[in-house]
Parts: C-alpha cells; structure tokens; sequence
C-alpha cells in the first residue's frame, strides 16, 4: 500500500541535534507530556499551545500495522500546505498523496516513528526554482491514545537556506532529483 521505500540507516542522537528553534521546544514539549508512559498520550495536548507554530505542523493518525502501515493527515498547516503545492492532504493517506519519488525517502521515518514510538528527525537538502539549496528539516513526534501504541503523529517541519530569502511555493514536489539525506536520526529522550 505504502509503495517501495528505501532504507535509510538511522542514528541514535541526543535532543540537541535539532537545530531549528521551534523544533525543540516541540522535543522538550514531547518530553515533557511523556511522563511515566512509553509514549505521551495525545489526549493531554492543549490544541492552544501549539497555535503559535500551527502553520508549519501536521498531525496525522497512524492506521494499520506491520506492512499495511499507513498515515492519514488530520491537519495540515497553511506554510505545509504551500510546500507540497497548495494542496490540503486532510483527510487522505501520505502514500497516496505524496510522489513516487518522495514516498521513498518520507516514508521510512514515519514508520521508524510510529513502530519506535520515539522521535525522528531528518534534514534533506532541496533545491527551490533558483537553485538555491534549502535545508528541508522535519522532526516528527509519536503520541499515543493510550500511552503505549502510536496512533497519531505531530510531524513539524522547517526550511533554512543560508542564502536567505528562498521560494517555499511546491519547494517539496518541484524536485528534479530525489532530495540528498543529511540527517537521519532517532532522538532519545535525556
């Protein structure tokens, strides 16, 4: 269902390997629902609290098991939505969304997400219609109903070019050449 993926070997890294500013107070934010369960319940998340960023999140329900994994958005944030084309993806499957040649590298960190339940972080270098290599950084944090499944996960994502100004507009389907891995990570907790 998911289409062919690649495999990306995963590091383990501590929580500082996060650059982006957001990212990691949406890590400590993770920690800090994460209590004494496995995986912090989704339940306890204030809506109000993520405001601030919401144009940048996803949130996606994790449906399925085993190879018929498979991710649904629930929400998606209107800088997400620019990357991807202008398109909203509520309501329908990434792998259904998502072309080929993306789903093989998105898909591996979703699932290493929900079958690892612990946070996952990647940096893709893109290219936008200047040419100007931009930093595709997405950190994607698992949650669970009942404290121990993943069902539902937060996927926050942030572009940096350190040439300044950059075009976001379909940055993400405008590829003529599969993004190049920078960083594929597993983050855990301290």
């Amino acid at each position: 269902m998911g289409g062919e993926s690649i495999a990306i070997e995963f590091s383990v890294a501590r929580p500082d390997v996060v650059r982006a500013i957001n990212q990691r107070w949406l890590l400590n934010f993770w920690k800090r629902h994460l209590g004494q369960q496995k995986i912090p319940r989704w339940q306890e998340i204030e809506p109000s609290t993520l405001k601030a960023m919401s144009s940048q999140l996803s949130f996606l329900d994790v449906v399925g098991s085993g190879e018929d994994l498979r991710f649904m958005f629930r929400y998606q944030g209107a800088a997400v939505t620019v990357m991807h084309g202008s398109v909203d993806w509520r309501g329908k499957y990434l792998d259904e969304v998502m072309p080929a040649e993306r789903k093989r590298e998105s898909l591996p960190a979703y699932r290493q997400a929900a079958v690892g339940g612990r946070p996952v972080y990647t940096i893709y270098d893109v290219r936008d219609c200047n040419e100007r290599v931009v930093h595709y950084e997405r950190l994607l944090l698992p949650f669970a109903g009942d404290g121990v499944a993943v069902d539902r996960i937060l996927a926050s994502f942030e572009l940096v070019c350190e040439d300044g100004a950059f075009e976001s507009h379909a940055i993400m389907i405008s590829q003529e050449n599969p993004p190049a891995l920078r960083r594929a990570a597993i983050i855990e907790p301290i």
